[in-house]
């Protein structure tokens, strides 16, 4: 009896742990979300081409946060080792070598988007006066890319640690603010020019970097429980440990990313109206998702701190607890969206056509949101123990064979686009599959990012 309490006591704690770091995670990805889904809100008013290229831009802008997501893993997986060590000046040093990698690979992927935003703008297929307006959207966004490069390595490193409220916050005032100068931009509010899709994307780019700034004030004067490094100075060391495991994620989100482009494509091969209810889809859709990619990063977190302590037990028992929490979230919240999917629809746009689709594609994606729970829960644990090949290889092999190759046959064979939008669920069947049969494994358990085991090379 007493070994069964024990182990209650150790799940209970789990999950209470889980919770106490996913929650203020997801408000954060709920409000980063609530972004994207006012910037459509906002293109709505301007037109259905105006919301095809929003969702463009968003799209482009995503495959370059996608990048730096892969460096943000690397960090949460090498910084919550150190801290779970109590190796604090190994943690702050990683951190600080992290962002000076985020700020360089920022500034590589803004050139393109600062030379070339038209050519960009025009792998989509879309028409002319659609892709102009995607072109000035990604060029003013892509201006602000080192403040967004900046913000995120800051929040990850003090996540990792466990500090989840100080990124909550200054997420939350450049959320306001994004939307308030997007919208002021967009509409020409005051004395304010009439920028149109522009504004969008340059309103939210200034208000990212006002907070920005503020944040790195605050972080320089040691206001957080991770310090700034007391000299400017590149660790080579510690930047080989994050690159080594930062690659294989970096690979995973860039095939992501580009995948996405990819199907993107493909969806503009039925018109304009097919193209824009995608996108406010995604954008609605993006609510449920955000949860689970909450419970991932805590889980992440958690799993780090563990095996960096010793406790590989433990590490696993709170893989398994973040996914029955991701499971039980998801379900609830894709069910609610589901049954007011018309609604939803209605209120972002007032185009008949472009409702009904939008429609269609929220029922087929709510359908993948259990599989997707699994993919964020565990691949997060995965992540977290610096076991960065193997979520690529699912992801390849999801996206490749369940999605790509599936969709362009749709199209090949005159298919309609709802089956287009339906091969998502064999992209992420087969990939939470093998994530689940990966984890189930505990081979990812003796990997130690920290010491460079071959696992990770």
């Amino acid at each position: 009896m007493r070994g069964g309490t024990a182990t209650s006591e150790v799940r209970e704690s789990s999950s209470a742990r889980v919770w106490q770091l996913a929650w203020p995670t997801i408000i954060s990805n709920l409000l980063f979300t609530t972004v994207g889904f006012l910037h459509i809100k906002i293109a709505a008013g301007l037109g259905t081409s105006a919301v095809a290229a929003v969702t463009t831009g968003h799209r482009v802008f995503f495959l370059v946060q996608a990048i730096l997501m892969g460096l943000s893993v690397a960090t949460t997986a090498t910084v919550s080792r150190h801290w779970g060590a109590k190796q604090v000046a190994q943690a702050e040093m990683a951190s600080w070598t992290a962002l000076l990698l985020a700020l360089l690979v920022a500034g590589l992927l803004s050139i393109p988007v600062l030379t070339v935003p038209t050519a960009i703008a025009g792998i989509f297929g879309l028409d002319n006066a659609t892709t102009l307006l995607a072109a000035s959207f990604i060029f003013w966004l892509g201006l602000f890319n080192l403040f967004s490069a900046t913000n995120m390595m800051l929040s990850t490193s003090l996540r990792a640690t466990g500090d989840v409220i100080t990124p909550l916050y200054f997420l939350a005032c450049s959320t306001a603010m994004n939307v308030a100068f997007g919208y002021a931009l967009a509409f020409g509010l005051g004395p304010l020019p009439t920028l149109g899709v522009a504004g969008v994307a340059l309103g939210g780019g200034i208000a990212g970097a006002l907070v920005t700034i503020a944040f790195v004030l605050m972080w320089w004067n040691g206001r957080f429980n991770l310090q700034p490094v007391g000299e400017a100075r590149f660790d080579w060391v510690a930047a080989r440990k994050l690159v080594r495991i930062a690659l294989p994620a970096v690979t995973e989100q860039g095939v992501v990313q580009i995948a996405f482009l990819a199907f993107f494509a493909i969806v503009a091969n039925y018109g304009t109206s097919a193209y824009a209810a995608y996108g406010i889809g995604i954008s609605l859709v993006a609510f449920p998702i955000v949860v689970g990619f909450g419970f991932g990063i805590a889980t992440a977190t958690l799993v780090g701190q563990q095996l960096g302590a010793g406790r590989p037990a433990q590490a696993m028992i709170t893989g398994w607890r973040s996914l029955r929490m991701a499971l039980l979230a998801m379900i609830t919240l894709s069910a609610c969206m589901a049954w007011y999917a018309r609604d939803l629809a209605t209120f972002m746009i007032n185009d008949t056509e472009v409702i009904d689709l939008t429609v269609g594609f929220i029922y087929i994606i709510c359908l993948a949101q259990p599989m997707m729970a699994i993919d964020f829960a565990l691949a997060g644990a995965l992540r977290g123990a610096g076991d960065t090949r193997f979520p690529l290889l699912a992801t390849f092999i999801g996206i490749i064979f369940g999605r790509l190759l599936p969709a362009w046959l749709c199209v090949q064979l005159n298919l309609s686009v709802y089956w287009v939008f339906a091969v998502m669920l064999l992209d992420y069947l087969l990939k939470s599959s093998l994530l689940l049969w990966r984890y189930r494994s505990r081979k990812w358990l003796d990997i130690n990012p920290n010491r460079g085991s071959p696992g990770t090379l």
